[in-house]
């Protein structure tokens, strides 16, 4: 990878640990059942990673802080052997904004501390600490901390349709990115987006953020295999969402629209890495 590139993905990764709490899913199995009689139930089981906690937010919030020269050929615009003079200038001048580097690092990392809740990504024991609290919520069958910011959850809830919907929810966090939405309407009708589930595109700049990021991990995957190095894992989405109704579909997204199902029609999203469109249904009760 060069300069310029490792660069940027340390920039990606600096300003993911400033936004704090992007959720990303990985391998997943998704439902979303909503009947007449004014039920409905929601169940997410597989991969969810926070990157706040991976090791490519902390390579954003260590920064690449070590004095490299650099000189530009005039004529040609590509990189040159700098000389003594020239070396010796730029050295002063990174040494001279050294302080300045420390307090924006310490400002990022206060403010992604906020973002989480007041976690601290750089705990070792924070992402324990997350998954004791999310057990705590209703919700949340299971929690598993598999490294790298990656959880394995089973989440599992259901109620009446009288408010509003949203997963996930993480409790003191607002930046928590939503994976799926059911917003209810007047006339009996609800709208299921699911933003979290498009790795491109869908007017979702998380998730426009989340595709730059997974590039550039596979640039740097591949300077990892020659070089050896040892890159962070980022986990790509791949899995279903299935949404079950007995309601009228008054619209949806689906490539081959509502098929049968026991409890009456069943709306399904093949998804992985590849998908631009986020799901999205809108179901009339009447």
């Amino acid at each position: 990878m060069t300069k310029p590139i490792r660069t940027a993905a340390l920039a990606a990764a600096s300003s993911l640990a400033l936004t704090g709490c992007l959720l990303s899913p990985g391998t997943f199995t998704s439902e979303l059942h909503m009947m007449k009689d004014g039920s409905f139930a929601y169940s997410y089981d597989g991969e969810i990673q926070m990157l706040a906690l991976s090791k490519l937010a902390e390579m954003g919030a260590k920064g690449d802080d070590t004095f490299k020269a650099e000189c530009i050929d005039e004529e040609t615009y590509e990189e040159r052997e700098c000389s003594l003079a020239e070396v010796s200038e730029q050295r002063a001048e990174w040494q001279a904004g050294a302080s300045e580097r420390r307090a924006e690092a310490e400002r990022k990392a206060e403010q992604a501390k906020q973002m989480l809740g007041g976690f601290d990504p750089s705990d070792p024991e924070a992402a324990n600490k997350l998954a004791e609290t999310l057990e705590r919520q209703r919700g949340w069958e299971k929690v598993d901390y598999m490294g790298d910011g990656i959880f394995d959850v089973d989440f599992r809830v259901s109620g009446r349709m009288t408010h509003d919907f949203a997963f996930p929810m993480v409790e003191k966090m607002p930046m928590a990115n939503m994976f799926v939405t059911m917003m209810l309407r007047d006339g009996g009708q609800v709208r299921v987006d699911a933003p979290g589930f498009a790795a491109q595109g869908g007017g979702n700049p998380m998730q426009g953020m989340m595709a730059g990021m997974m590039g550039l991990a596979s640039l740097g995957l591949e300077e990892g295999k020659a070089e050896g190095a040892k890159m962070p894992r980022i986990v790509l989405p791949k899995g279903t969402f299935t949404i079950v109704t007995d309601g009228r579909i008054l619209a949806n997204n689906t490539d081959e629209g509502p098929v049968a199902n026991a409890r009456g029609q069943a709306l399904v999203w093949e998804i992985d890495q590849q998908t631009e469109q986020a799901p999205t249904a809108l179901i009339a009760f009447d």
